[in-house]
């Protein structure tokens, strides 16, 4: 999949305009499936509406600049439902943090402890924001996405708790950091 199939999903929902797909699809409800970088969004809608699978039209604003409106067509549904016939990409997983930890043995015990505390609290906050996006769902396949999403990165929090006392132990006593560091 690639970012006009994001742009199509989200327009199966209700038009919307262009900054609001991008926010969704960066930052919002579909930054969870693919990633869509700002710059990659109004190219991918214009292509989508040259090749006839999204209409938009200018709507005027007071006191502001006008704003573009997209619309799915039916070949642009239709092109969006094939897609999801095809075959699947693996997941990505990237993290800075775990690189981290991949050196702990290089690092002061204080460091990779603070590092490690900072992450759960960042994760509990990532946990808080996606049960209140939850909040408001109504159809049972977003439910049942946000659970297994919610489910994986309870688990990552969940191993993280339970075996931060390892990684520690492995990184460096802090005197021995600071002389290596001298």
């Amino acid at each position: 999949m690639n970012v006009k199939t994001v742009c199509l999903a989200i327009l199966t929902q209700g038009e919307t305009t262009g900054y609001e797909i991008r926010k969704r699809s960066t930052e919002g409800d579909f930054s969870f499936f693919l990633e869509a970088s700002f710059g990659s969004i109004y190219p991918a809608l214009s292509k989508l509406e040259e090749d006839e699978l999204v209409t938009s039209r200018v709507q005027a604003q007071e006191g502001k600049p006008a704003k573009r409106i997209y619309s799915i067509t039916d070949a642009g549904r239709e092109s969006f439902i094939n897609s999801l016939f095809e075959d699947l990409n693996d997941d990505v997983f990237r993290s800075e943090f775990v690189l981290f930890l991949r050196f702990a043995e290089e690092l002061p015990r204080d460091l990779v402890e603070k590092r490690i505390l900072e992450r759960i609290s960042k994760v509990d906050e990532e946990i808080k924001s996606i049960e209140e996006m939850g909040a408001d769902l109504e159809a049972k396949a977003d439910r049942w996405v946000l659970e297994y999403g919610l489910t994986c990165i309870r688990q990552a929090r969940n191993y993280l708790v339970e075996h931060k006392d390892e990684i520690i132990a492995m990184a460096q006593p802090v005197d021995v950091a600071a002389k290596a560091a001298e």
